[in-house]
C-alpha cells in the first residue's frame, strides 16, 4: 500500500482534519511513492495553538536547557544521516553523496546554534547616570514559520529551526510538498532530544497553507526560501499582517573566468557548480562569463567535462548527477533550452534527448552547454534551475562587472583568476550578497550569514549567523534605579538628562 505522509502537531504525528491528499513521487523512476495529507484551516490553527501555548514556556525555559536538547538533537542528526539522505534521494533525486552534503551543512548550524548562550548576551552599562545603569538584552519573537523549496530539503530547514528554537522560539515548519518526509524525521529527532512537545511542528500544505501561516495573528515571524515571485509575495503579505520577515528569492548566478585563471581548475569547478544536483541549487552557476582569450578554451574544457558526467538513478555509488524534481521541470528546461539554440546560441553539449536505461519515466535531463548566449535569450532571463550553463563573452573584467550589476539578482556571484587585483575589483564592485574568489559556490559557513541583494532577498536580515539570531530575537533596553529611600529625590516635569 502507498504510504501516507502525516502532519507532525503538538509531538505527535496526525492525519489532521484535511481531506486533501498529494502524490509525491520519486523523480528518478516517476513512480509515486506517497500520497501526502495536505493541512485545512483547522490543522493550522491546532499548530499554531500548540506553537503559541510552547513559546510562552519555551521562552522562559534556561539556556542551559535549551543548550543540552541543541546538543542531543546534533547528535541525533549526525546519527541519522544515512537515513536522512536516502530520503533526500528517493524524493529530490539528487545523488546520495550529495544529499549527505547538505546535511552536512545543516548540522554546521546547530552546532553554531549551541552556542546560543554566548549569542544571547546583552550589554551593561554601570552608572550611566548618578544611580542609574542601563542594560540590554534579547528575547524571543514567538511563534516562527519556515517555508522551505524542495531543493534542499533537510539544509534549508535547519537554516532556520536550530537557532529560532535556540533562541525560545517556536517553530513550525512548512516543507516543500514535493519531498516532505526529512522533515518529519527531523521531527521525531527533535522530540528524542528533548524538545517538548509544539516548539518543533510540521505542517503539509499548498498555497492556502501558506496563506494561512502568512496572514495568522499568532505567527509573528516568517522565514522562506523559494523563488523570487513568491518571496516578494511572502514579504508583502506577511509584512502587512504585522509579521517580521525574510524572504530569500531566485538567483541567476554569474561566474567570471579571466584569462590568467587556471582554465582546467575553472572548468572543473564550473562543471561541478553548474551540473551538481542537476542545477537545482540557488547557488548554482548558470551563467560563465568568459572574458577575453580565456573563452574558446573554457568552452571546449567545460563541454569536455560535461559529457563526461554520469546521470543516474542517485542512488547508484559512480552517479554524478540524478534527474531533476518533475516533469514539467524537465519541460521547462528542454524549452529555454530549444529557444536559446533557435535564437543564435550555439550548442556545445545537448542534454534534451538523455535518458537513463531501465528508468526511461524518469525525469532526465543531461548537462547542457550554450555559448555565446545573449543577454535578450530566456536561456539568460530565467532562473532555469536545471542542468544548463549559458556562456557569455565579453572582452574586460570590468565589462564583466557591469553585466553582473545589471542583473536583477544579486544571491552568489564568482571569479576566477590568478590576479588579486582583479578579484579585489571584482569583491568590491559587483553588487551581490555572496562572493566566491576561485570558489564557485560561496555558500557562507554558519558563522556568517547566507543572503543575496536585490531581487534575491526581501527584508533586511540574512539568514543563520549572528543575523539569524537577531532576526529570531528582539531587543529591550532597561533603565534602572534602586534608590535608597533617605537619598530619593523628587521628580522632574523637565525631560530626563544625565
Amino acid at each position: 500500500m502507498t504510504e501516507t505522509i502525516m502532519h507532525f502537531i503538538n509531538g505527535a504525528e496526525t492525519v489532521g482534519s484535511g481531506s486533501r491528499t498529494q502524490p509525491v513521487y520519486n523523480p528518478a523512476t516517476g513512480a509515486e511513492r506517497a500520497q501526502l495529507r495536505l493541512a485545512n484551516k483547522e490543522d493550522l490553527d491546532a499548530a499554531v495553538a500548540a506553537a503559541r501555548k510552547a513559546a510562552d514556556s519555551w521562552g522562559e525555559t534556561s539556556l542551559a536547557k535549551r543548550t543540552t536538547v541543541l546538543f542531543k538533537f546534533r547528535e541525533l542528526v549526525a546519527g541519522h544521516v544515512d537515513e536522512l539522505a536516502a530520503l533526500v534521494t528517493a524524493e529530490h533525486g539528487k545523488v546520495l553523496s550529495d544529499a549527505k552534503g547538505e546535511i552536512g551543512r545543516g548540522i554546521e548550524v546547530i552546532e553554531f546554534a549551541c552556542g546560543i548562550p554566548q549569542l544571547l548576551k546583552g550589554d551593561y552599562s554601570d552608572q550611566a547616570s548618578t544611580g542609574i545603569d542601563v542594560f540590554s538584552f534579547r528575547q524571543s519573537v514567538g511563534v516562527v514559520a519556515g517555508i522551505t523549496p524542495f531543493n534542499f530539503p533537510v539544509m534549508v530547514p535547519l537554516w532556520m529551526c536550530p537557532i529560532a528554537i535556540a533562541a525560545g522560539n517556536a517553530f513550525i515548519l512548512k516543507p516543500s510538498e514535493r519531498d516532505p518526509s526529512a522533515a518529519m524525521l527531523l521531527a521525531k529527532l527533535w522530540t528524542e532530544a528533548g524538545l517538548p512537545d509544539g516548539v518543533f511542528q510540521v505542517l503539509h500544505g499548498d498555497k492556502e497553507t501558506v496563506d494561512g501561516l502568512l496572514t495568522h495573528p499568532d505567527v509573528d515571524a516568517i522565514s522562506f526560501v523559494g523563488s523570487t515571485p513568491i518571496a516578494k509575495y511572502v514579504h508583502e503579505t506577511a509584512t502587512a499582517h504585522g509579521k517580521r520577515v525574510q524572504a530569500l528569492g531566485g538567483a541567476k548566478n554569474h561566474a567570471i573566468i579571466l584569462p590568467d585563471a587556471d582554465l582546467d581548475n575553472a572548468a572543473d569547478h564550473l562543471s561541478a557548480a553548474a551540473f551538481g544536483s542537476a542545477g537545482e541549487r540557488c547557488m548554482a552557476i548558470s551563467v560563465a562569463v568568459a572574458v577575453g582569450d580565456a573563452a574558446d578554451a573554457l568552452v571546449a574544457k567545460v563541454s569536455e567535462r560535461a559529457k563526461a558526467i554520469k546521470v543516474a538513478d542517485g542512488t547508484q555509488a559512480d552517479a554524478d548527477m540524478g534527474p531533476v524534481i518533475t516533469a514539467a521541470a524537465k519541460a521547462r528546461v528542454i524549452k529555454i533550452v530549444t529557444e536559446a539554440a533557435s535564437d543564435g546560441a550555439a550548442l556545445k553539449v545537448d542534454g534534451r534527448e538523455l535518458t537513463v536505461q531501465g528508468k526511461e519515466d524518469g525525469n532526465w535531463v543531461g548537462p547542457t552547454v550554450l555559448d555565446n548566449v545573449t543577454t535578450d535569450m530566456s536561456a539568460y532571463t530565467e532562473e532555469i534551475f536545471g542542468p544548463v550553463l549559458a556562456v557569455v563573452r565579453v572582452e574586460t573584467v570590468e565589462e564583466g562587472i557591469a553585466l553582473i550589476n545589471s542583473n536583477p539578482y544579486g544571491n552568489g556571484t564568482a571569479i576566477f583568476t590568478s590576479s588579486g587585483a582583479n578579484a579585489r575589483k571584482f569583491q568590491r564592485g559587483v553588487h551581490v550578497g555572496m562572493i566566491g574568489i576561485n570558489v564557485p559556490v560561496p555558500v557562507p559557513v554558519a558563522y556568517h550569514s547566507f543572503g543575496g541583494w536585490k531581487n534575491s532577498l526581501f527584508g533586511d536580515k540574512h539568514i543563520y549567523g549572528e543575523e539569524g539570531v537577531a532576526f529570531y530575537t528582539r531587543g529591550k533596553v532597561v533603565t534602572s534605579r534602586w534608590p535608597e529611600p533617605k537619598h530619593a529625590s523628587g521628580a522632574s516635569y523637565n525631560f530626563p538628562s544625565n
